[in-house]
């Protein structure tokens, strides 16, 4: 059976494994996921079965509507970060339909409703699934459009309002 557990460096390998297949158009190195689960480990999950990776999210605190540019170092989590981010969320194709994303998204929206919204970038036309934990699209100024480019032409800015 399928589990979520905290991410570690170890894990990194399993998680590129995941990522090439589920975003093989939006690469990101090995080191942005290592200084992710350094940085903000709480918001760094695998899905694990048979002590394989089928799946993982990556999240951390971020300054209101400042995602970071894709495959980009953070340096630091902002001690004045008011705003959580959802950087990546995948899950295998043989994986889905078993509702670990839900049991997923509980976790995470649990550490982000301790900021007064969360965010995120829809990427492959998934603006539909996100809708679902109430994301709905956000703002765009310039400085936003120029992040998006780097996502691909169909990404889009999502937040929502958090509930604590």
């Amino acid at each position: 059976m399928a589990t979520w557990r905290i991410m570690t460096v170890s894990d990194i390998q399993g998680v590129l494994r995941v990522a090439g297949k589920v975003h093989p158009d939006l690469p990101e190195s090995d080191t942005i996921f290592i200084e992710r689960v350094k940085l903000f480990q709480e918001g760094s999950l695998v899905l694990v079965e048979n002590d394989e990776v089928c799946g993982y999210v990556i999240s951390h605190p971020i300054r209101n509507r400042q995602p970071p540019v894709l495959d980009s170092l953070l340096g630091e989590i902002p001690l004045d970060a008011d705003q959580y981010y959802i950087h990546d969320l995948a899950i295998l194709p043989e994986m889905r339909g078993q509702g670990l994303t839900v049991v997923c998204m509980d976790k995470i929206l649990a550490i982000g409703n301790r900021y007064p919204t969360a965010c995120l970038v829809s990427v492959y036309g998934t603006t539909a699934f996100w809708r679902r934990f109430g994301f709905v699209a956000g703002l765009v100024d310039e400085a936003m459009a120029g992040k998006l480019r780097g996502y691909g032409e169909d990404a889009v800015y999502l937040e929502r309002q958090n509930t604590s």
